[in-house]
């Protein structure tokens, strides 16, 4: 049997302990709520599918076209890739530095998905600066808001993941989350 003055220093430490654990406990992110928990959720899900097709269109496939005036399939990618660069800068997020045209320049599989994953890592990063929704900006010469230019962004990947999957189905790959 302990005695009675240390079973009460026991209890006493077991108490403090458990008030202090949450303390001690890594910190945790930000709950995000709204339209910013709306905007993140859909951007997981559009980035997750384009990033699927992206690993399940053949290699030999991002060459393909469906007409000489037309954007291949890497094409399309990295027309993703840039859009994400360029919208980020109405955020006031500034694109990187690139070497020419990624459209024409970035046509290997692995490089596209490479830079594909880059690009979504950059577009996060700048939506996850954005401190207010309603903030004035100009975007291609009219005026907006950064809400706005958020809603841009998802609707111009929604765009292309269409056209992707249109492209991926022509080519017979059947995108992974439809199996």
């Amino acid at each position: 049997m302990l005695p009675c003055g240390r079973v009460k220093r026991i209890v006493l430490a077991l108490a403090l302990f458990a008030l202090a654990s949450p303390l001690l406990a890594a910190p945790q992110a930000k709950k995000l709520t709204g339209f910013r928990a709306e905007f993140f959720a859909n951007l997981d899900d559009v980035q997750e599918k384009i990033l699927e097709l992206a690993n399940a269109t053949p290699a030999d496939k991002y060459s393909w076209r469906p007409a000489s005036d037309v954007r291949s399939v890497s094409e399309v990618y990295m027309h993703i890739a840039g859009a994400n660069y360029f919208l980020a800068t109405f955020l006031g997020v500034p694109a990187p530095k690139m070497n020419g045209d990624i459209e024409k320049t970035v046509t290997a599989k692995a490089d596209v998905i490479a830079e594909l994953k880059k690009s979504f890592e950059h577009l996060r990063n700048a939506a996850n600066k954005v401190s207010d929704l309603e903030k004035p900006v100009k975007m291609l010469g009219k005026p907006s808001s950064h809400r706005a230019v958020l809603m841009t962004m998802l609707s111009h990947l929604h765009e292309h993941l269409g056209q992707s999957i249109a492209y991926a189905r022509i080519n017979n790959v059947v995108p992974p989350w439809s199996r």
